[in-house]
Parts: structure tokens; C-alpha cells; sequence
């Protein structure tokens, strides 16, 4: 289930989101956002609604203005936080002294990363990442936009049609869709 999409454009992050839960054959369609902003971040997750609200509901985010780089920040302070509240929610899996978590994407200060299953942080070349099961249709569609200069003219159109597309072609994709934007404040770095 699930398609998130993410771009940087103008030190800005457009993200949208699905609102399918699907199981097998079946979907429902749900009003819990798969895409919210939490602090200074924007957020959109796959794998788990409980992971999703376990990060929107959790308390204060560790501190982000003291770290220049906004990857430093993601794995020094953001993963180890992310890590003790999802042990402290019962929701951190772990096997073979291996700790496992769920797959989310991070707007941050402009910028798109991605928090892996193993709580690696990514972030793409390209300026824009997809998840979920959707993901390599809109993956696709953001290439051809992106190829074309179409994404430059108006990114949160780049986003919903990148959706749109992942929807068309995955049966565990549907809208409404939902949108947050995360820009980056004054002369942080």
C-alpha cells in the first residue's frame, strides 16, 4: 500500500500522500494523513498507520538549529530519537541483534531524505524520492517530468501527478491525496 512523493525545488519540500490502506484484494480509504508536518520536518510514511503516529504523536523532536548540516542532524540526533520512541512504543523490531524500524521520508530545511527499514539516511541525487508501493510509477512519471522542465513550473502539480500516475497503475495507491510543503526559515544553512 501506500505511494509518498517528495521534491526539493526553490529550498523548498512538496510532499503528497495517498490515503489507502490495503490489504491483499482489499482497500479502504482512511482520513489518517500518511504525510504531516511535525516541528521544522515534513513527514510521509509506508510500511505501518501506528508507525506514522507513533512519530506525529511523539513528544518534542530534538533540537535542529544547532546543527549546520541537516544530515548530521538526521543521523546523530533525529535516528537515535526515532529509534528509543519506537522501542518505547513497542513498535522497533529487532533480529539478530539487528534493530528494524519502518521506511519514511524527511523535509527538512529543503531538503529530501529517506530513513530506510535499517534507519540508514539517503538522500537522492535526482532533488526528489518516492516509497511505497507505488513508488517506481511515480519515480517514473517525476523523471519525465523532470527531463521535460516541467517540475521547475510548478512542483506541487509535479507531486500530484506523480501520485496521480502511481495511482492509475498500482491497486494499492489512491486518493484523496494530501500535500505539506516544508521550506527552509531565513539564513539557515
Amino acid at each position: 500500500m501506500t505511494c509518498i512523493v517528495a521534491l526539493e525545488h526553490d529550498k523548498k519540500v512538496f510532499m503528497g500522500g495517498d490515503s489507502a490502506a490495503a490489504a491483499g484484494w482489499d482497500m479502504r480509504l482512511v482520513t489518517t494523513p500518511k504525510v504531516f508536518r511535525k516541528g521544522d520536518l515534513v513527514v510521509g510514511y509506508t510500511w505501518s498507520f501506528r508507525m506514522g503516529q507513533i512519530i506525529q504523536y511523539a513528544s518534542s523532536l530534538p533540537e535542529l538549529s544547532e546543527h549546520p548540516s541537516n544530515y548530521a542532524y538526521l543521523v546523530e540526533k533525529f535516528v537515535p530519537f526515532i529509534r528509543k520512541t519506537f522501542s518505547e512504543a513497542g513498535w522497533l523490531k529487532t533480529e539478530n541483534a539487528r534493530d528494524e524500524g519502518g521506511q519514511f521520508l524527511i523535509g527538512i530545511r529543503g531538503e529530501v531524505f529517506s530513513i530506510e527499514t535499517d534507519f540508514s539516511v539517503l538522500r537522492n541525487i535526482d532533488g526528489f524520492s518516492a516509497i511505497g508501493c507505488g513508488a517506481a510509477y511515480a519515480l517514473g512519471a517525476l523523471q519525465i517530468m523532470n527531463l521535460h522542465g516541467e517540475i521547475a513550473g510548478n512542483p506541487m502539480l509535479a507531486v500530484s501527478q506523480a501520485l496521480e500516475a502511481a495511482a492509475y497503475f498500482s491497486n494499492g495507491v489512491s486518493g484523496p491525496f494530501v500535500y505539506e510543503v516544508q521550506w527552509r526559515r531565513g539564513n539557515e544553512a
